[in-house]
């Protein structure tokens, strides 16, 4: 079920909906309802991406040293 709503714009930004609008061969409505959906959309994409690699990070990356560093700093760090 579609819903009305009151909405406020800077001027500006209305004029520049509108002619984006227009050049997509849309109404106004249409076009401002398709770009809430693709930023909501843009956002929840981010979550999703932001919590899957957190979990990679919290379960932490095997790199093959069984948690063991098999070389002095003084190694890593000799200057030659």
């Amino acid at each position: 079920m579609k819903r009305n709503i009151t909405l406020s714009l800077p001027r500006l930004l209305l004029s520049k909906a509108k002619l984006a609008a227009v050049r997509q061969e849309k109404s106004l409505s249409e076009f401002i309802r398709e770009a809430l959906a693709e930023k909501i959309e843009e956002g929840s994409d981010y979550q999703k991406a932001k919590r899957r690699q957190q979990d990679i990070l919290s379960q932490g990356i095997e790199l093959g040293t069984d948690g063991r560093i098999s070389v002095a700093r003084e190694e890593l760090h000799e200057r030659r």
